[in-house]
């Protein structure tokens, strides 16, 4: 049978194919001159599966996509407290090369606008490389996150180069305020070469996809950053991704995303899936007309706008039953799907609620498929107290969802790999 995703992506496209509005990035020549009909959709899943229809192997350069990536870098690089030193995250509400700084400190307000991703590209890598060496770091990491070796267009660099007279207007006032502590003209240069590092519409979904998969790039396994370092990055990207019109993005997409100015546009769902669309022709703040166009569809057909959230928490008890009698009698609670806080605070409801009365209590996590640290804590805590309350406690766990169960002091729980182990 034929996946239906493709299909689906097909049709989308045919949809938004006819509208011609908005322009090229005409302020760099060599983006000036791209093929404004180009159009690609990509989904890549958190576990490696990629679909795509359209012009999804087309090269372009990366732009502005690169900022959150790099941010990510200078974050795992630096730290988070020598970054948000020199890089605030409070949205600007202005166009993405406003000189845009705060007046007290000097700090860029985001990384996501010109000012605060040059600063961020002064951060990758440890301290004291060469501008050639963070360069290399820059490239080695996106690609990193991409699953492939990527390479800067010399041509588009050199370009965007004889044209960077604003970018360069704003290092050298990250300069006079000592943000940046290095030559601007060699940080700025720095910055372009990250901007002009190509990609495809695959390569994006793919690097957003490692967001939304905590960091770790489903199909080559390697940790690129940590979850903490992600969150961070997915929390900025939904605030400020979108320059002007972050506001209007969050209320009527509902996915952290990212633009560029070579008609690429990002969206990353935790856990979920990563999202690219590339469409060369360019709204009024910088972002790809038909890209947005396509994003809507998506939130809007599929409901991935993230704070559209299923009612998962009153359906995660399964089933509580008893099997058996007496002596004999066992209370089993059957659990389900992914259990993160309200989850867990379900289940310990239930059995505050439903105290049991049997001696033995069995807590089946077989059919979950994802639980949290926090919630994993308060069911080992839920044992432990049960273990207290005088029940022989058994966690029917087959695929280790809870690793090294260790319920704590005066806790006993023994982990069975099928129920009709626990109740005969």
């Amino acid at each position: 049978m034929r996946s239906v995703v493709p299909d689906y992506l097909t049709d989308v496209l045919g949809d938004v194919e006819s509208d011609t509005s908005g322009e090229r990035a005409g302020y760099i020549p060599e983006l000036a001159t791209a093929d404004p009909d180009r159009l690609a959709a990509v989904f890549a899943t958190v576990d490696g599966t990629v679909y795509g229809a359209g012009d999804v192997d087309a090269a372009f350069t990366i732009q502005s996509i690169s900022k959150p990536f790099v941010y990510a870098m200078a974050l795992s690089d630096r730290g988070f407290d020598r970054v948000l030193a020199k890089v605030g995250v409070e949205p600007s509400g202005e166009a993405f090369n406003e000189i845009s700084l705060e007046h007290d400190t000097g700090r860029p307000r985001n990384p996501m606008i010109n000012a605060g991703a040059i600063t961020a590209h002064s951060l990758a890598g440890p301290q004291n490389l060469t501008p050639v060496e963070r360069v290399d770091r820059v490239v080695r990491g996106l690609s990193a996150f991409a699953g492939r070796r990527l390479a800067v267009d010399e041509t588009v660099c050199a370009s965007e180069m004889e044209n960077a007279h604003r970018n360069l207007a704003i290092a050298y006032m990250l300069r006079s305020h000592g943000i940046l502590t290095e030559d601007p003209r060699a940080v700025v240069d720095g910055y372009i070469r990250q901007c002009s590092v190509l990609v495809t519409a695959r390569d994006l979904a793919m690097m957003a996809a490692t967001l939304a998969n905590r960091g770790v790039n489903p199909v080559s396994n390697v940790q690129v950053v940590d979850g903490a370092v992600v969150r961070q990055v997915l929390s900025v990207m939904a605030t400020c991704g979108m320059y002007d019109a972050a506001g209007d993005w969050a209320t009527q997409v509902g996915i952290p995303a990212k633009s560029g100015v070579a008609g690429g546009l990002i969206g990353a769902l935790p856990g979920q899936l990563g999202i690219a669309t590339f469409s060369p022709r360019l709204d009024r703040h910088g972002n790809s007309v038909r890209g947005v166009s396509l994003f809507e569809r998506f939130s809007s057909d599929m409901g991935l706008h993230v704070m559209e959230v299923p009612p998962a928490a009153r359906a995660v008890v399964r089933a509580n039953r008893v099997h058996g009698r007496g002596a004999d009698a066992t209370r089993v609670l059957r659990l389900q799907g992914g259990i993160r806080f309200a989850g867990a605070e379900r289940i310990v409801r239930e059995l505050v609620e439903n105290a049991p009365s049997e001696p033995r209590v069995v807590l089946d996590v077989s059919l979950v498929h994802s639980i949290d640290d926090v919630a994993r804590r308060m069911l080992l805590e839920v044992a432990r107290r049960l273990t207290l309350d005088g029940h022989e406690v058994f966690l029917v766990d087959p695929e280790t969802m809870i690793p090294d169960p260790d319920p704590g002091d005066g806790g006993r729980l023994t982990v069975v790999m099928n129920l009709a182990s626990a109740i005969t």
